[in-house]
């Protein structure tokens, strides 16, 4: 028996554990500095508090999605994808608004993201449709009409909210399981002439807030006192950390709340002006190892749906890393997308432990299977 939990034991991905063990280390000591008030100093503020409440909750998420076989998934897929949907119209219906959007619902006293689990609901749904298909690779845009059309009804629902950054984080995910489905030269080409158009077109339905942010990107000196004020400041925070930061707690920007959004779209820069570019780089190579090891449970999955689902999980930390931090850089449009394990966000990280934990299933069940 004891050779047999041994056995058991061995075959967790402790690597994964490790690397979200001490991202989230990183994440509750950021989101306390974030928060900290030099006047009336505490332990723990009450936002890093509830943040722990979540990684609990978040706790039990993982535990669920390791526990159960993640073949189940396949079968509730479909399903999950509508709740998904069904979710993100109940927003658009009886949601609640703030600073102009509609994003949450309240359940229980909690604020609820329901497009934070559209975005599993998603690959959920396209990893079943490719393992499931006939036709052998690569694929033509006539074949690629269903998995488009589950794309773009969550796509549009979240314009809607309005959330461009979600949304576009939708479309960037979507699309990288497609291209590791296999697409044919003709269909890459003719989807990134589509891209172009649709950008182009897009832009007339777009709010003036979401255009001005754009324009601000390309352009930061537009408008520094307004829509650019919020990078301005960002940039400043990370180029006074220097090589090795100002030091725990000693991050100017942050103290005098120079930072928007500190604790949670703008955390990086909070973590930037403490630790500096040494600090930086290790926290970008945590995420790079946490990447490259969930691309080899990909690769070794027994079965294609596994092998799709640590893809689409792959990019879902992939593209929020992308964007989090080009976005705190300058290199990207202001979006409000969340640092994976490090923001503060209840959702989000319930979200995240979630498909931490199904990565950690698919590992454990490639030898049993």
């Amino acid at each position: 028996m004891k050779q047999i939990g041994k056995k058991k034991i061995s075959r967790l991905d402790f690597v994964i554990l490790l690397l979200t063990v001490l991202l989230f280390s990183i994440g509750m000591l950021t989101i306390y500095s974030a928060t900290y008030v030099p006047e009336s100093p505490s332990w723990l503020s009450p936002i890093s508090y509830r943040q722990l409440i979540w990684f609990t909750m978040g706790l039990v998420g993982m535990g669920l999605s390791f526990v159960i076989d993640y073949r189940y998934y396949l079968k509730i897929s479909y399903l999950a994808y509508g709740l998904a949907i069904l979710g993100l119209i109940l927003v658009l219906v009886v949601g609640k608004s703030a600073m102009g959007a509609k994003r949450w619902l309240i359940i229980a006293g909690f604020t609820f993201q329901p497009s934070e689990l559209t975005k599993l609901a998603l690959i959920f749904a396209l990893s079943r449709f490719f393992a499931e298909r006939r036709l052998a690779p690569p694929y033509n845009l006539k074949e690629l009409i269903i998995p488009f059309a589950m794309v773009g009804v969550p796509f549009i629902l979240l314009l809607k909210q309005p959330d461009l950054g979600t949304a576009m984080l939708v479309a960037l995910i979507s699309c990288s399981i497609i291209f590791y489905a296999g697409l044919t030269r003709k269909t890459i080409a003719a989807l990134f002439f589509a891209a172009m158009a649709l950008a182009a077109a897009g832009w007339q339905f777009l709010h003036d807030y979401q255009k001005q942010r754009i324009l601000t990107f390309l352009n930061p000196e537009l408008d520094p006192q307004g829509s650019g004020y919020h990078i301005a400041q960002s940039k400043i925070a990370i180029g006074s950390g220097g090589l090795a930061g100002k030091g725990f707690l000693k991050g100017t920007q942050n103290l005098l709340h120079f930072l928007p959004e500190q604790h949670t779209d703008f955390i990086f820069s909070v973590y930037a002006e403490q630790w500096g570019f040494w600090g930086s780089s290790l926290l970008i190579i945590l995420f790079m190892l946490f990447l490259i090891r969930s691309l080899i449970i990909s690769q070794e999955a027994k079965d294609p749906f596994g092998s799709y689902l640590a893809i689409g999980i792959a990019a879902i930390f992939f593209w929020q890393v992308c964007i989090n931090i080009g976005m705190v850089l300058g290199l990207m449009p202001v979006v409000g997308i969340p640092l994976p394990l490090i923001s503060y966000g209840g959702t989000s990280l319930l979200t995240s432990m979630t498909l931490i934990g199904i990565l950690l299933n698919i590992h454990f069940r490639k030898q049993y299977f």
